[in-house]
């Protein structure tokens, strides 16, 4: 399999877990809680609580952070942690500091290489292997897991990540850039009349899976201004080309650049994004990474869905 092959199956694979963790009674109440315990800021021990219900210590100020998901590496050097991280996985593109850091593993982390690095910090995800997990915490390691849903959970997981390493204040402007594109695409949506709305669908991987309602893709969808086409199916599914021909999109997005390949699908030649040239491959990383620049992501979809709108509101 080649690498972008492998890197769109890791994706399909980890946004199912992603919506399995958000259905799970622990993850929901951790995401109520996290970020909330008290404590003076600029001062440890600091006590936060992740996504998982999971109370994280950290007796001094993090000084080696090891990242086991790409997200998380992003998060970290938003808040200004770059210098910090010590090790990330062999996923990690960005930023391109990364690529020279040591690898603790890809989906599979090696537990032993992440303990090799003496981190003070590990930031994972639920859709870390939980028995790494365990491992790390019965080492003493103090591992603190989140990935968000929904742009809610993106921004309570960066608020979590800046109280750990004390970097509230980053934290927050963060999130407020984050929040300020989240409104210039919906701007540039108010800006449509509901009529003209477009049917989008989102493919994100040749095999036609897709993410339905509860997805984070499907939330940028709409707050782009779009209507999923597969947003009455639950979750992340995989549909029948036919199908997707009867949903007759007016917009067809792909987290893979394989555009040329949707004209000899049988049928898809009579759907009005292709007679249209409506056809878009995103940036997979933007979009499908539920860290800092997931809503670059969401402008992205939004000058895909209304370009001569979204220029106006540009300018």
């Amino acid at each position: 399999m080649s690498e972008r092959w492998s890197k769109i199956a890791i994706f399909v694979a980890s946004m199912v877990l992603v919506l399995a963790a958000a259905g799970c009674s622990p993850s929901q109440q951790g995401t109520e809680k996290a970020g909330h315990d008290q404590h003076a800021s600029g001062s440890y021990p600091v006590t936060v609580t992740d996504q998982t219900g999971q109370k994280v210590t950290l007796k001094k100020e993090p000084k080696r952070i090891v990242s086991l998901m790409p997200h998380m590496t992003e998060i970290a050097y938003a808040l200004g942690e770059g210098n910090h991280v010590v090790g990330v996985t062999t996923n990690d593109d960005y930023p391109k500091q990364v690529k020279k850091l040591p690898k603790v593993g890809d989906m599979n982390i090696n537990a032993e290489k992440v303990v090799e690095l003496k981190p003070d910090l590990v930031l994972a995800s639920p859709n870390n292997d939980p028995k790494t997990i365990d491992k790390l915490r019965k080492l003493g390691l103090p591992v603190l897991v989140y990935e968000g849903a929904n742009l809610k959970e993106v921004f309570q997981s960066i608020e979590t990540v800046g109280q750990a390493v004390h970097a509230e204040k980053k934290a927050n402007q963060v999130i407020a850039e984050m929040k300020k594109e989240q409104k210039e695409a919906q701007q540039v949506a108010k800006s449509v009349a509901d009529n003209q709305k477009a049917k989008v669908w989102l493919e994100v991987s040749p095999d036609l899976f897709t993410g339905g309602k509860g997805t984070f893709m499907d939330e940028l969808i709409t707050l782009a201004g779009g209507k999923n086409v597969a947003g009455n199916i639950q979750g992340w599914k995989q549909v029948s080309g036919e199908k997707v021909v009867q949903w007759n999109p007016d917009v067809i997005l792909m987290t893979h650049p394989d555009e040329k390949a949707v004209k000899k699908r049988s049928g898809w030649k009579n759907i009005a994004a292709v007679k249209k040239y409506r056809v878009h491959a995103l940036d997979t990383n933007l979009v499908s990474r539920p860290g800092p620049r997931i809503t670059d992501g969401l402008l992205e979809i939004s000058k895909a869905l209304y370009p001569k709108e979204f220029k106006k509101a540009m300018e």
